[in-house]
């Protein structure tokens, strides 16, 4: 044993493949400290610059007027909530259908290649052209914003993320579960509800929950459909006040009082999405334990 060992260290080719093994290590370790260091580094920024606007008045007040002191983002808050629940109740259904559809059928027929195919090009599309092609089909047939074309714009955002996870996940159930359930006479339909999406449930809940999670701080798509509203507004059949864009509009101002209230936002947004992100991870580990 110990003679191999010495003639593989004596090895040109094994010293050069272990230098490079060392070298792809070091490099790695490097690329993930920089990622944290930089994470470590926003994180710190936002609760310095961000904690002195966390009051109850940013829950229980709205924005302020121009030059006025005071206030809070609770009319922003509010809309966010409504317009990614409304977009979370549009997309998830439309999204786990069609990745079950994709994963029945999707390899035996042209229009799965064609689903799956603009699923993907959907994925890498700017937030922004979506938000002018909601402007041009709806704000612009309607001529007023509103909160529904912001629903609209960010359910678009979330669905190809909800389809790929459900195309993904139900890859990973074993061919073997299916054909039993073929077997004791279970039809299709029930298999892929019943049998496949029941047992890959955590990783479409994961899907879901990080597709909220990158919805939650789109600001381009509601520029051009939901805009903002300075008062609050229950009606999502108007403009609604948004976090995104409440957070854009105040960090550019001269007031300071609302550029306080827009890191207060970005803080506020910041840990919402990181707690999505959580709780998906979490959810996901423990019913794979389990």
């Amino acid at each position: 044993m110990e003679n191999s060992t010495m003639q593989s260290a004596s090895n040109p080719v094994y010293r050069r493949r272990l230098l490079m093994h060392k070298l792809g290590i070091g490099l790695s370790s490097f690329a993930m400290a920089l990622g944290i260091f930089f994470l470590m580094w926003i994180l710190f920024t936002l609760m310095t610059k961000g904690l002195s606007a966390v009051n109850i008045a940013m829950f229980t007040e709205s924005t302020p007027a121009p030059g006025s002191d005071g206030g809070g983002l609770m009319n922003a808050i509010f809309g966010s909530f409504v317009m990614v629940v409304s977009a979370a109740v549009i997309s998830t259904p439309i999204g786990i259908l069609a990745g079950i559809y994709l994963a029945e059928y999707g390899d035996k027929s042209w229009f799965g290649f064609v689903t799956r195919f603009v699923t993907d090009i959907m994925l890498s599309a700017p937030s922004i052209v979506i938000g002018l092609f909601v402007y041009a089909i709806y704000v612009a047939n309607v001529k007023h914003f509103s909160g529904w074309a912001g629903s609209i714009a960010i359910s678009l955002i979330a669905i190809p993320v909800v389809v790929r996870t459900t195309d993904n996940m139900l890859g990973l159930v074993p061919t073997s579960l299916r054909e039993a359930a073929f077997a004791l006479g279970a039809p299709r339909w029930k298999v892929a509800l019943l049998i496949r999406l029941r047992a890959v449930k955590a990783g479409v809940v994961t899907g879901i929950l990080l597709a909220v999670a990158r919805i939650s701080g789109e600001t381009a798509p509601l520029l051009y459909t939901a805009l903002s509203n300075q008062f609050f507004n229950a009606d999502m059949n108007k403009p609604m006040a948004n976090l995104p864009m409440v957070i854009y509009q105040f960090a550019m101002s001269p007031y300071d009082n609302w550029r306080e209230l827009a890191w207060g936002g970005a803080l506020l947004i910041t840990f919402s999405v990181l707690g999505l992100n959580i709780l998906s991870r979490t959810l996901f580990n423990q019913k794979t334990q389990h």
